[in-house]
């Protein structure tokens, strides 16, 4: 079929809200219209130091679709009064949260879509695999490890960015009464709120043991080197919010801790 995202660009209403004014009217849609919120972000995590959202998709049924540019806004709290105690829906819910909270915005009730898919049984719980098993849409993952942060944001872009949450109010939707009909449904419930209940900043202890190649290093001295150049490209590429990789390979600090060097 013709890629989803080609139709969707056509459609030529692709703004990306980022001035208080767009966020004012954005508001607005969100009151008007009803039922659960579909939500998810766009983040650079292979470009960035940071894991922030770069983008906040919305879609809402009698809303439409609304891209907002966290970054101009700093917080995002006033969408997050406005949908408070709404369901919101979201793909693999544990990635997104994160940045969702650096932005104020946290579900008090969730679905996710990924999680539901598990639940079922089902082989294939990807956004895109999900979408087309259901609905027989088939969606282009293009653009999902593209850096984010850079501006603007082309059109095709934001065209993916927005089937991101279109579709997720209908696939919710299908996967609730699959699992009422599997008598899922609390399990589901249950699930959803200890991923709500979880922290999910991830695990900060001595993550320079995880460097790729550290089984060549065999001496403690070896070991410390490689600890130190890590710790030194982290302090650095956190400093300048960029992602370690893309300032020095794993693979070279194991090989600078490897060989030693003495100058």
């Amino acid at each position: 079929m013709a890629a989803a995202d080609d139709r969707r660009a056509a459609e030529g209403d692709l703004e990306v809200i980022d001035t208080i004014d767009g966020l004012d009217e954005a508001i607005g849609r969100l009151l008007e219209g009803d039922g659960p919120v579909a939500i998810d972000t766009e983040r650079a995590s292979g470009y960035r130091y940071s894991d922030r959202a770069y983008l906040v998709q919305l879609f809402r049924r009698g809303s439409g679709t609304m891209l907002i540019d966290p970054i101009p806004f700093g917080t995002l709290a006033p969408i997050g009064e406005v949908i408070a105690d709404e369901e919101w829906i979201l793909h693999a819910a544990t990635q997104d949260l994160p940045s969702l909270r650096q932005i104020d915005l946290d579900p008090v009730r969730l679905f996710d879509t990924e999680l539901a898919a598990r639940l079922l049984g089902r082989a294939h719980v990807g956004y895109g695999a999900v979408v087309e098993e259901l609905l027989g849409v088939e969606l282009a993952k293009a653009h999902s490890a593209d850096d984010w942060s850079q501006r603007p944001l082309p059109a095709s872009w934001l065209a993916y960015a927005a089937l991101d949450v279109e579709y997720l109010v209908d696939v919710r939707d299908e996967l609730a009464a699959q699992l009422r009909d599997d008598g899922k449904d609390e399990w589901a419930r249950q699930e959803f709120a200890d991923v709500l209940a979880r922290d999910l900043q991830p695990d900060r202890g001595e993550r320079w043991r995880r460097l790729s190649g550290m089984h060549q290093l065999r001496s403690p001295r070896q070991l410390a080197i490689a600890r130190e150049l890590w710790l030194a490209r982290d302090a650095y590429a956190r400093e300048v919010d960029r992602a370690p990789g893309r300032i020095v390979p794993d693979r070279s600090l194991t090989a600078a801790a490897k060989a030693m060097p003495r100058s």
